[in-house]
């Protein structure tokens, strides 16, 4: 069931009609109307889970997963452009930002997790002769309540996909600004066979739906990616309800980040330079994973700030129409106004100067320029607090603090999501690995921290970014079951007393 598939393809709006060519303000076009749900909806998307469940929850492993599987094959051919597509004008991702997400990730993801399933349903325990022990893997009591990002297509299509496959049923909410793709991943599961009612889409405002279904005491589950916020609010609600529901729910949630580059005074500067400007800048910063802080030693940052400089100056932003361009608009006029906001802040502290970009323009879209920032204060609000977008912030520290730096990177932020180090030095980089240890759940030396791949380097960090329960593993997949132990014994015991127990023949029970 998907109570919002009443969506409709794009249609002009009266003023887009007066545009004189493609390249129009996207603020002039409606892709589609996306109807939203309220508490009725919700209601009736929680029974279709019910409903759907009963069957699904029984189907054999390999019937769930030739759906998925047979997702992926479509998507790798006849839904490949449109899905990207509908990334691009949705969320304004360039064509190779839209292609490794919407396209590489989703189909990746949809098959490495029924390689991650079955290798959780081959763990079986020991048996001791004239016993077989099993272990069976149940799917949760109830639905599980999957809530998506706008970034990501592949976290839209994991979410509430990854839980399914596992035998469950979802009541699912994308973001809002996500709408467009999530209706045509909704169309690529059911052409692949996924039954009505395993995965329900709902949209709507997150409060709206969001206290529905938590509030119902059929909730398994909590499969969450977003704001910290947020998650801190839903899982205060599920800890007021928690004697109302049938089972305690399994809550999984990737969060905020404010993910750091920190250099070694031996690091190449040249590297770092790149690690900062593909880490910072591809999709505009609103990765849960780009740069937003970095740490460089005083004997490189002068050549690391021209080359910033240089090299920032020249990033074409705009249209994701045109292939030339590296970054398009950010999402909305709520995250335009927090870059915005943020820039201005740097520009009147005393500290702290724009080194290059800084530029903002909504009049053809929410176009904010590649932003790095210089701070002189080592605890200066943007080190701190996530923004979202195309800006980063450095501070520059002694070349002979390595040690306190490190420190420094660990307390300086809230979060745990990840990080990069960049050094020469072997010794430098054991002593990061060991002093950042719980500083960033995906940890990367001498390279940028984006670009997690499916299967090499599953995905979560923890503090105040999440429950680091690693999507893109077998880590992920086994909170979205419920295991039960199976002992059958062959030839059963008939008399009550152990062998000790019998007495001797001569009635001394083995006493002289």
């Amino acid at each position: 069931m998907s109570p919002s598939r009443s969506t409709r393809p794009a249609r002009p709006s009266a003023s887009s009609s007066a545009c004189a060519s493609t390249r129009c303000s996207p603020r002039s076009h409606v892709l589609a109307d996306a109807h939203q749900g309220g508490q009725a909806e919700v209601e009736k998307a929680i029974r279709a889970a019910a409903d759907a469940w009963e069957d699904w929850s029984r189907l054999p492993w390999e019937e769930r997963a030739a759906v998925f599987l047979r997702a992926a094959e479509l998507l790798s051919g006849p839904w490949r452009a449109t899905l990207n597509a509908a990334t691009m004008l949705g969320q304004s991702k360039t064509a190779h930002q839209a292609e490794i997400d919407s396209a590489c990730e989703v189909i990746d993801f949809y098959r490495f997790n029924v390689e991650f399933m079955t290798r959780i349903y081959e763990e079986q325990p020991v048996s001791s002769q004239g016993v077989w022990n099993r272990m069976e893997y149940r799917p949760l009591e109830g639905f599980v309540f999957a809530v998506s990002p706008f970034n990501f297509t592949a976290i839209a299509a994991n979410l509430p996909a990854s839980v399914a496959l596992m035998g469950n049923t979802v009541v699912w909410k994308p973001a809002g600004t996500a709408s467009y793709s999530a209706h045509f991943l909704m169309q690529l599961l059911e052409e692949a066979g996924l039954p009505p009612g395993v995965i329900n889409l709902v949209y709507g405002p997150g409060a709206t739906i969001g206290d529905v279904a938590l509030g119902s005491e059929h909730l398994a589950g909590v499969h969450f990616t977003g704001s910290t916020g947020v998650f801190n609010s839903m899982w205060k609600t599920i800890g007021s309800n928690v004697g109302h529901y049938r089972n305690y729910p399994r809550i999984v949630g990737e969060t905020g980040g404010k993910d750091f580059i920190v250099a070694h005074p031996s690091a190449d500067v040249d590297a770092v330079a790149t690690a900062i400007v593909r880490g910072s800048f591809e999709y505009q910063g609103q990765k849960c994973s780009a740069a937003s802080r970095v740490y460089a030693p005083a004997n490189l940052w002068p050549e690391l700030r021209e080359r910033l400089a240089e090299e920032v100056g020249q990033i074409k932003v705009g249209d994701v129409a045109d292939f030339e361009n590296f970054m398009g608009a950010v999402i909305d006029a709520k995250s335009f106004q927090t870059q915005k906001e943020a820039i201005d802040e740097a520009r009147s502290h005393e500290e702290t100067e724009v080194l290059v970009g800084g530029g903002v323009s909504d009049d053809e879209g929410f176009f904010v320029e590649p932003t790095v920032i210089e701070t002189r204060d080592p605890d200066f609000r943007l080190l701190r607090d996530e923004l979202f977008g195309p800006v980063v912030t450095a501070y520059v520290y002694p070349e002979g603090k390595w040690s306190d730096t490190l420190e420094l990177v660990d307390r300086t932020a809230p979060y745990g999501l990840t990080g990069a180090v960049f050094a020469d030095d072997r010794e430098a980089l054991v002593e990061a690995q060991d002093a950042l240890r719980y500083a960033a759940g995906n940890f990367y030396v001498n390279d940028k921290p984006t670009g997690a791949v499916v299967g090499q380097q599953p995905f979560g960090g923890g503090r105040a970014s999440g429950t680091n329960d690693k999507a893109g593993s077998m880590w992920n997949l086994i909170r979205w079951v419920s295991p039960r132990t199976i002992k059958e014994t062959f030839v059963p015991p008939t008399d009550y007393r152990y062998p000790f127990m019998t007495p001797d023949r001569d009635g001394s029970g083995g006493r002289q």
